[in-house]
């Protein structure tokens, strides 16, 4: 079942809030909330493998200070990999560029809270993941609280017999892919998604994907596993890429996703999507997925290819989730924040 991808009026995609990063307007306080990071939390931090480096000090510095090129670069540096770590969790670039945009204000807003706990994109992400996981907009899968069950009974409704070989056949195959990709990770309770987003996506390791998460490292682990055995049985079960014998084939999925407007073949919203400069692109990320399913190990006696099997199918179920280009955040809006940031009517300090 591809999504809607659809966007917002121009008006409200320009819009940039001037009364700073603190708007109650996108958060539900109803819903579990991420403790702030206005101090450090030492016993969580002492844990973050990495911390920051003297550049990075530096540059934090003298941006507190009001140097209008360092906040300039602290959000250069920050604006791509918060955008798609919004993109994971809200579904829809346009509800991911408003999300990157109020998270890099409240990242530079608290910018003289800093003390270096973690490395600045590690604590970006943190406050980054405060805001995901209470935003009060809801994905269409969250509002119908839609299981992956009925996710893959929709994959079967209108599945061709034949691969799609119309106009533009591997870039509309490649959107379909990116975007149930996105899909199914919105029929997980959004702490799951974000556990398989931070550990078998961004590959972070537990202790710093815990610390980000405002939780301890075995309720985190516990999170993610149960994240992680979903998605594998799901995928195993409906999707080709990861199980060969499994029904459901992108490129049979395509005339269905167009018809129902859920992909717009004029303006792919994944696959011709902007991407990092030097980044990955949608043919590096599929090769990429390929390329894993093929080292699936399968050696051993049989409760050891059992075990095997298991691991195989979780190791594909992250590949297929994991193989998508290296998107960037829209440079028009990053420019925006950037020129209100340095404008001097934005407060640096808390």
């Amino acid at each position: 079942m591809e999504t809607d991808g659809s966007r917002r009026t121009s008006a409200d995609e320009s819009a940039l809030r001037l009364d700073g990063a603190a708007s109650s307007s996108g958060t539900d306080t109803a819903r579990s909330v991420v403790p702030e990071v206005n101090e450090p939390d030492a016993a969580h931090a002492s844990e973050v493998a990495v911390g920051p480096d003297a550049a990075e000090r530096e540059l934090v510095a003298r941006a507190v200070g009001g140097d209008r090129g360092a906040i300039s670069e602290v959000v250069r540096l920050l604006q791509d990999p918060i955008y798609r770590l919004a993109l994971r969790m809200v579904l829809r670039p346009a509800d991911a560029e408003d999300a990157c945009q109020e998270i890099l204000l409240r990242v530079v807003g608290k910018l003289g809270t800093w003390r270096g706990e973690a490395k600045l994109l590690t604590w970006a992400y943190r406050i980054g993941v405060n805001y995901l996981l209470n935003l009060k907009r809801r994905t269409p899968q969250e509002q119908q609280q839609l299981s992956l069950d009925e996710f893959g009974e929709g994959l079967k409704d209108g599945l061709a017999e034949q691969d799609y070989r119309g106009p533009e056949s591997a870039l509309l195959t490649h959107e379909v892919r990116l975007n149930c990709s996105q899909a199914m990770l919105q029929c997980l309770a959004r702490e799951e998604r974000l556990a398989f987003v931070l550990s078998e996506i961004f590959e972070l390791s537990s202790a710093e994907a815990a610390w980000i998460s405002g939780t301890t490292a075995p309720a985190y682990r516990k999170r993610l596993e149960r994240a992680k055995k979903r998605l594998g049985n799901f995928l195993t079960s409906t999707c080709g890429l990861a199980n060969p014998q499994a029904f459901c084939r992108c490129s049979r999925r395509v005339e269905k996703a167009v018809d129902l407007g859920r992909i717009d073949p004029r303006r792919p919203a994944f696959a011709a999507h902007p991407l990092t400069a030097g980044g990955r692109t949608v043919d590096t990320a599929a090769r990429q997925l390929t390329g894993t399913r093929a080292a699936a190990p399968a050696t051993g006696g049989r409760a050891a290819q059992e075990v095997e099997r298991q691991m195989a199918q979780l190791h594909d179920a992250a590949a297929v989730l994991g193989a998508h280009p290296d998107y960037a955040a829209p440079q028009a809006k990053m420019d925006a924040i950037t020129t209100l940031l340095t404008s001097g009517r934005f407060p640096l300090l808390d």
